[in-house]
């Protein structure tokens, strides 16, 4: 058995071999069919992967609650004899996040995030950077991990604790040389001490601002506590900035042009909380409990939407939707050009019959039987199929990376994708083959013979 199946290969080869450039342009189809199922599967394995990576870094079942610093305005049409006053609203605040850890059964835990612009100071180097207030359960929530020293202790946030946790790219441009852990560094105008720095987690501009996530590496956290007492409590007024806002209102520099769009945004905002996170127990329950929070949230602020909510399971699965379609488009192309393929090898195969004529006759002469020449040809189609094959594998893996490269979309060529495509362009070589192989062998000897 062994032996009729390598001559039959052999035989093949040899045919193959006898019109190169027929074959080779007849396996084109299969090559550009294998080629782009090889680039789909590797462009939805790394969405996937991707995705994976952008859930691990939300955490898992959030609801993300951030202020609206700024309301449009306008006139009322059609009813101008009737004004509505302003509604006040203490906007996003402490009480807020305990509210709806207090009263919405599903949720695990809530997180809250204070974030002010500030500068970085050590050793005589200074740079810009963002001090982020955060409470205990914070790097739990954000799914944030300590690579050096500890997290906020308890102690910490009872004692409103001068420490601070450093993200990696603080410790690379002011701790070049020195441990960081346990020494200070200057924030704003208050010296603090360094306990912990994060682990290195690289993230996107885009990502970040579609996600609501923060690149930690060139923050500074310190506890709630300590941002509300040391730095900066929203909720409170203080004599200090009424006089500066009536300074600046009496020398008409409330809009001074120098002013950046974060610094005027800070003045603008009265919201004690720049977020909220909410951690969901049952994945579930999220959208229920997004809209019971909006709720809650609406009812507190004197229904005033000074707020909005954002569920980034929701948006990853709108995006793992769109590029779902988008393998879908790619693969309905790659099946064509596969069908494509496989007819342009029938074709050849049939034509094939009638020049090799009287070879068929000849070797059914000698003593070939149908299954003979039937295994010959179906071999032929087979060949070429796996030759266009396996080149479409070598210029998918060189598509996929040039696509990642290029349209800057993370790629993924996976055993199993190869393995995919292999059988597939033997199939189509089986399917498309069969039937010329089947018409040659069902041809009569004695007719072969005399055929002209």
């Amino acid at each position: 058995m062994i032996g009729h199946i390598s001559f039959s290969a052999r035989t093949a080869a040899e045919a193959v071999a006898h019109n190169k450039l027929r074959a080779g342009l007849t396996s084109l189809g299969i090559l550009f069919g294998v080629a782009s199922v090889i680039a789909m599967l590797a462009i939805g394995k790394g969405a996937e992967q991707e995705i994976l990576e952008q859930m691990k870094m939300l955490g898992v079942n959030n609801v993300v609650i951030t202020p609206i610093i700024e309301q449009k305005e306008g006139k009322v049409q059609g009813d101008g004899d009737k004004k509505e006053s302003k509604r006040f609203t203490p906007g996003l605040s402490y009480l807020d996040a305990d509210a709806i850890r207090a009263t919405i059964p599903d949720v695990a835990a809530t997180s809250s995030e204070v974030v002010v612009n500030s500068v970085i100071t050590r050793e005589g180097l200074h740079r810009s950077g963002k001090l982020v207030g955060v409470d205990s359960s914070y790097l739990r929530v954000m799914n944030l991990h300590v690579a050096e020293g500890q997290p906020f202790a308890p102690m910490h946030f009872t004692a409103a604790a001068p420490v601070a946790v450093i993200g990696q790219g603080v410790k690379s441009r002011f701790f070049t040389t020195s441990d960081p852990i346990g020494r200070s560094i200057k924030v704003g105008s208050q010296w603090l001490t360094v306990v912990g720095v994060l682990e290195d987690r690289k993230v996107s501009s885009e990502t970040s601002q579609k996600l609501g996530i923060r690149d930690a590496n060139m923050d500074v956290y310190v506890p709630l506590q300590t941002m509300l007492l040391r730095y900066r409590n929203r909720a409170e007024v203080t004599q200090t900035e009424m006089e500066l806002a009536a300074k600046e209102h009496n020398s008409g520099s409330a809009n001074d042009s120098t002013e950046t769009d974060d610094q005027r945004a800070e003045k603008r905002n009265y919201n004690q909380l720049d977020k909220i996170i909410v951690q969901v127990g049952r994945s579930e329950a999220v959208p229920a409990v997004a809209e019971v929070a909006r709720r809650m949230l609406q009812r507190r602020h004197n229904d005033v939407t000074d707020f909005e909510i954002t569920v980034p399971e929701l948006i990853l699965q709108q995006q793992q939707r769109a590029k779902t379609i988008f393998n879908v488009v790619l693969g309905a192309i790659a099946s064509i050009s596969l069908i494509v393929g496989g007819i342009g090898i029938m074709n050849i195969m049939l034509a094939s019959i009638l020049e090799r004529i009287k070879e068929i006759g000849v070797r059914r002469a000698v003593g070939a039987t149908q299954k003979d020449v039937l295994a010959q040809f179906l071999s032929e189609a087979v060949m070429i199929s796996l030759a266009g094959g396996l080149a479409g594998i070598i210029v998918g893996g060189i598509l996929a990376v040039t696509i990642e490269r290029i349209a800057k979309i993370h790629t993924i060529v996976s055993p199993l994708s190869v393995a995919v495509a292999f059988g597939v362009s033997v199939a189509v070589g089986l399917v498309f083959g069969i039937m010329p192989a089947s018409r040659a062998a069902r041809q009569d000897p004695i007719v072969c013979l005399r055929y002209e």
